[in-house]
């Protein structure tokens, strides 16, 4: 089974040529990093000792989070909930928000 953004597709074990692999394994990468310094500032650094970059069979990157805790998984859907919560509220307030672009009308 795959979701539309591959996420659940097989890993690469077998390489297919012309894939870039390495990219999407050097953005997994840079994903995996970075959630893993956020993760660290809340404590949870040794509650995913599984958090790591992969790459998918489209060679599209991927972060695996291993096998967690049930309390780590509450506290991490709780972190998410928090927020996206602020995130809402945020661009209820006419800001951008993470994926909005700034208004160039401003400068």
């Amino acid at each position: 089974m795959t979701d539309p953004k591959g996420v659940c597709a097989r890993p690469a074990d077998c390489l297919t040529p012309g894939v870039a692999y390495v990219r999407g394994w050097a953005e997994g990468k840079r994903a995996a990093d970075g959630l893993a310094e956020m993760l660290r500032a809340v404590g949870l650094e040794v509650d995913l000792p599984g958090l790591k970059a992969d790459v998918n069979v489209f060679g599209d990157g991927v972060v695996t989070l291993g096998t967690v805790r049930p309390d780590a998984a509450r506290l991490l859907a709780d972190l998410l909930t928090t927020g996206l919560t602020a995130e809402i509220a945020w661009q209820e307030d006419g800001r951008p928000g993470l994926g909005g672009a700034a208004d160039s009308s401003a400068a």
